[in-house]
């Protein structure tokens, strides 16, 4: 479990001293939770806390963050990377879900609200459905201080899943979906469905 830099020891973490916490895996693997616990603990420390998401993911609501199980805060919808540091002025923890989806601005982005001495709390799918690094995230996690890598269940075999698998016939990178289209997969199993689909 992921304990807060100034629990670990970690450097200077008094106020105005900033840092990037990145939570990576596939689909199903707990990232918007994970990513929800943290903010609610910030907001428990009294912290002001603000949450964003790209409007393109709409899947369960329009503003709210909300995982796979339904758990949910509200949040802000924004188009483009740089609408969050206007929005982000006077909080002291920024969330960042589905990061995957943003614009390259992304990392600059993050860069800047960490140098203003914020905690920045990002979570992303860090491959896509053909096993590719995707979007912004390889850039955020090579930056960021602090980096969790959460696994999934495979649904073919039961073991450790690393991978989003797509089960449906669209094609092109950003595919929105859950159950209906997507599976979390082994590296076997991964492989072997990428196998059967070409």
């Amino acid at each position: 479990m992921f304990l807060e830099p100034r629990q670990l020891g970690f450097g200077n973490t008094g106020p105005g001293t900033g840092w990037v916490e990145v939570i990576c895996g596939s689909m199903f693997s707990g990232k918007t939770e994970e990513l929800l616990r943290r903010l609610r603990r910030a907001q428990i420390a009294h912290q002001r806390v603000e949450l964003f998401k790209p409007a393109f993911d709409n899947r369960y609501h329009t503003t709210d963050v909300v995982s796979h199980n339904r758990q949910s805060r509200g949040g802000r919808a924004v188009e483009s990377a740089t609408d969050i540091l206007a929005a982000a002025t006077n909080c002291e923890v920024v969330g960042i879900d589905e990061a995957q989806f943003f614009d390259e601005d992304l990392p600059e982005v993050v860069r800047e609200l960490a140098n203003s001495g914020k905690r920045v709390v990002i979570a992303g799918l860090d491959m896509d459905s053909d096993g590719r690094p995707f979007g912004p995230m390889p850039l955020l996690m090579a930056e960021a201080e602090f980096v969790t890598k959460v696994n999934a269940i495979c649904m073919q075999c039961g073991a450790t899943a690393a991978y989003s698998f797509r089960t449906s016939a669209e094609e092109g990178q950003k595919v929105l979906g859950e159950a209906d289209k997507y599976e979390a997969r082994c590296r076997k199993c991964f492989l072997a469905g990428m196998r059967s689909r070409s």
